[in-house]
């Protein structure tokens, strides 16, 4: 009994503390804090229009990251208030592009940016792989009871966006990402679990950095990684059954090797293969249809060759195969790869990465092009898509040819790598240089452009995954399909360009508005359930009838449609996670939790 009430009376005191100065008197009274806090009794608005104002006092990006990761410690549900209600201004400090500035100081902020946290989630050894049941028993001691993670994202940080091998410093990436699955896509985040796999780096930078926090030696072989990749992911498995697992920014090779070994096995996806492919076809659907080029008459450039262009290329690959009923290999002959060497064919007299080879040129003859330049000339793209971290690899002479090329159409442009400082080109850059005629979408974020003759103002389009992992993870958690399909995945590209609205579609844009982004996720997210119900693949048959009563009987059973019905979207809404909207609610909802710190 004095347990239980000491509990109790800790609970009350934890909530109290993080309901700050919105605490009501009858609270401070009970707790005896009367005359030791401010008088002032606010609402959660002020609260977060004080937290907004310290936020933009910040003097540079990394220091506005430090502040966010404090509040996000001190105070979960005013930090998903300012994430919401600010999101274009917040979205961008606490992912791509500052997040990439966190990973580069990691070790350096880590002490400093959770100061109340035990741990923000798992640092896996090798050498804490054969206790590895150990371990993740040690981060349920942590957890609420009876509260296990819904949704993991793991990297080993071999390949950091652009940035390289950052091995532990990238544990900022799942991090940063789950804080967007809770804003965007509603999953609880008390039931998010971050990992990073501290297996080592082979960057002697931080082998030599006195302050690096990571395992201080180079990375195993493949044999050694793939055995303790695989105990720690039947391990987290055997622990939480129904855990989605994302596998985020592992190197190329072990990327695809990952996925491949586990994507049937398990409920997981690699959103550098799968959800960059599916939000580039979203928007690469919208582009074709203002094109003025048949699908079947596109001709498609990428500039690198790693495991998010591959991705790629296989989701638009499929949209021509699924929506233009083109034959694979027809399709397939409409890609063309530049990579390090030039543009790969099968006859370049190199040995080819495994995931290279499918798109590999058989038909080029004696002709070798071993630059961008030359092969841009010998293809004549209709669509130029770059994910090769090099910064302004299109630059003014690719993108003026680009279009003289597409002088009867307007070029598809798409410089899709990440952070700023390794995009391909720039919004105003593609603009000038193509007459503004560009259809253009990046992967990350630039300005508007004013057009100097009309005054017009044009906005870009960003292909940033947030648009669709959010989805995909809430969509994956709340119907539990046996694994996540390509179907299910190209059913939430189909939504993505389904979802532009009137007033977008008359602005040429190739993507929602940022400011619409979670309820375009719950559209994309009832996509997902609706496509899995109709493959047969849900283990929570509660969607089956929810899909089954509603969907209209003339929708072809083959065809992925993208489509869902308002019960779907309803219940979808029903079911995301919301910061409370005032401290009575707060206090209600954060009492039932036998951890309030999670809340």
């Amino acid at each position: 009994m004095f347990e239980t009430a000491r509990s109790r009376r800790n609970s009350i005191e934890l909530v109290g503390a993080k309901a700050g100065t919105a605490m009501p008197a009858e609270m401070r009274q009970a707790l005896n804090l009367r005359g030791l806090v401010p008088a002032s009794i606010e609402d959660f608005t002020k609260q977060e229009m004080r937290a907004f104002q310290q936020l933009m006092s910040k003097p540079n990006s990394l220091e506005k990251y430090e502040f966010l990761a404090g509040l996000r410690c001190i105070n979960v549900n005013l930090f998903f208030r300012l994430v919401l209600n600010h999101f274009k201004e917040v979205a961008p400090l606490i992912y791509t592009p500052t997040v990439g500035e966190a990973c580069l100081n990691y070790s350096h902020i880590y002490p400093f940016i959770y100061p109340c946290k035990t741990s923000v989630g798992l640092f896996i050894t090798l050498k804490d792989v054969e206790n590895i049941d150990l371990v993740i028993e040690n981060y349920r001691s942590t957890m609420s009871e009876h509260v296990d993670p819904e949704i993991a994202v793991i990297t080993d940080g071999s390949r950091i966006l652009g940035l390289g091998d950052l091995g532990i410093n990238g544990m900022a990436i799942p991090i940063g990402k789950l804080q967007l699955y809770v804003a965007i896509g509603g999953l609880n985040p008390s039931r998010t679990l971050p990992i990073v796999l501290d297996f080592g780096t082979n960057n002697k930078k931080y082998l030599n950095d006195p302050l690096y926090l990571g395992t201080r030696q180079t990375r195993p072989d493949d044999e050694t990684f793939y055995d303790a990749a695989g105990q720690v992911l039947s391990a987290l498995y055997r622990a939480f059954p129904d855990i989605l697992i994302q596998f985020e920014d592992f190197s190329t090779d072990h990327a695809f090797g990952l996925l491949k070994q586990w994507r049937k096995r398990a409920l997981c996806f690699n959103d550098d293969i799968q959800g960059t492919g599916c939000v580039i076809l979203g928007g690469f659907i919208s582009a074709v249809e203002q094109a003025g080029i048949p699908a079947k008459d596109q001709r498609i450039l990428f500039v690198g060759a790693g495991s998010a262009a591959v991705g790629v290329a296989r989701q638009l690959l499929d949209y021509f195969i699924i929506e233009h009923k083109i034959p694979e290999e027809e399709a397939k002959a409409m890609f063309w790869f530049v990579d390090s060497r030039g543009m790969i064919t099968a006859n370049r007299g190199d040995k080819l990465a495994q995931h290279k080879t499918y798109f590999a040129r058989h038909d080029n003859g004696d002709t070798q092009c071993q630059d961008l330049e030359a092969t841009l000339e010998y293809v004549k793209p209709t669509a130029l898509i770059g994910l090769s971290t090099i910064h302004k690899a299109f630059n003014e002479h690719v993108l003026t040819r680009m279009s003289e090329i597409n002088s009867d159409a307007r070029p598809i442009i798409f410089p899709l790598s990440n952070p700023e400082t390794k995009a391909e080109c720039s919004f105003e850059e593609a603009m000038r240089f193509t007459n503004n005629r560009v259809l253009f979408a990046s992967g990350t974020a630039f300005p508007a452009y004013t057009i100097p003759e009309s005054g017009e103002v044009r906005i870009p389009g960003q292909g940033n995954n947030m648009y669709v992992f959010p989805a995909i993870g809430l969509g994956a958690s709340l119907c539990k399909p046996e694994w996540i399909t390509d179907t299910m995945i190209y059913a939430v590209s189909k939504a993505l360009a389904n979802s532009l609205n009137e007033q977008e579609k008359a602005r040429g844009e190739l993507y929602p508005r940022i400011e619409r982004i979670r309820d375009v996720a719950a559209r994309l997210t009832a996509a997902f359930i609706t496509q899995a119900v109709r493959e047969g693949q849900v283990r929570d048959k509660h969607w089956e009838e929810i899909v089954a009563t509603n969907m209209p009987d003339m929708i072809n059973k083959k065809a992925v449609t993208g489509l869902f019905t308002k019960r779907v979207l309803g219940e979808v809404k029903t079911l995301m996670w919301a910061p409370a909207s005032s401290v009575e609610q707060y206090i209600v909802e954060a009492m039932t939790y036998e951890n309030p710190d999670d809340i």
